[in-house]
């Protein structure tokens, strides 16, 4: 196999991973609180950035870098997930998941301040669809269920947004090697993680059903995914092409909501998202390929 059929091979197995997320965060929170579910997942996650940064002998970090990562894991995995995995206890699995996907277009607008770049006419067309679809999907949600929207399901998939646009943002800054980054600032969230399970709801008990949920949210969400993904980019001369992969994974996910979540997923929630996705890509498309 050619180093481009490895990167593709590699694209695609995180995609599928990825597209599985959201049933895992359903099924988990059925059984587990969310600070439970957090606990668990980010454990799992630690484990996996542990042993992968002493296999790659990869835990130094540069002292300028240090309180950043402590900054970084209080973002994320902590205050994100924390208002995502609140967000997916509130509202269906397919509602919560589109909008989760518009960090992206979160991304764009706070890289206006923080990274100092310019609003384009593009970037501006592609925040306006985007969120032009985020309204398609809670319109066609209110227009198809007997039930009113929680409105704080919908702010916390809206504000996780922000956390994880600033969070990558933030990485920008780090010269440190990426898996020392993901497992000290996963090191300087547990902390708190655990304290927060702790006093909620109690730690969860450590059953094959919670190591199960657990180790899908931390593995594939966090984790894994996280590691395949680094590999593909590294493995391709052509990153656009592999980057392009990641508009499969919010339908493959729909499609998983609908059979394994049997939630009732009207044309309405899939018009939306498939709105969300081209404003996301026409943010992300290079001008000079026209």
């Amino acid at each position: 196999m050619t180093n481009e059929r490895k990167a593709l091979v590699f694209g695609l197995i995180s995609v599928a991973m990825w597209s599985t997320v959201a049933t895992g965060f359903k099924l988990g929170l059925a059984i587990m609180t969310v600070s439970q579910l957090l606990f668990l997942g980010t454990l799992i996650s630690w484990l996996i950035f542990l042993f992968t940064a002493l296999v790659a002998r990869s835990l130094h970090i540069e002292v300028e870098d240090r309180w950043l990562v402590v900054g970084l894991g209080l973002l994320n995995p902590f205050i994100y997930y924390l208002a995502l995995f609140t967000a997916y206890d509130l509202l269906p699995a397919h509602i919560a998941q589109p909008i989760n996907y518009t960090w992206a277009i979160t991304l764009a607008l706070l890289s206006i301040p923080i990274l100092k770049q310019r609003l384009t006419a593009r970037n501006l067309i592609a925040i306006v669809i985007s969120y032009a679809g985020v309204v398609v999907v809670l319109t066609s949600a209110t227009m198809t269920s007997d039930k009113a929207l929680n409105t704080a399901g919908v702010f916390l998939a809206l504000i996780s947004t922000i956390f994880w646009a600033l969070y990558w943002l933030l990485n920008t800054r780090c010269r440190s090697e990426p898996r020392a980054i993901m497992f000290w600032s996963f090191t300087a969230a547990l902390p708190p993680i655990t304290l927060t399970a702790f006093f909620l709801d109690g730690l969860p008990a450590i059953t094959p059903t919670n190591l199960f949920y657990g180790t899908w949210v931390g593995a594939l969400e966090m984790g894994i995914t996280f590691l395949t993904w680094q590999t593909a980019l590294r493995l391709t001369n052509q990153a656009a092409r592999i980057g392009q992969l990641i508009f499969l994974s919010p339908f493959l996910s729909m499609i998983l909501i609908y059979l394994v979540l049997d939630e009732a997923i009207g044309w309405g929630a899939v018009l939306g998202l498939a709105v969300i996705v081209a404003g996301v890509h026409l943010n992300q498309k290079n001008p000079s390929a026209n």
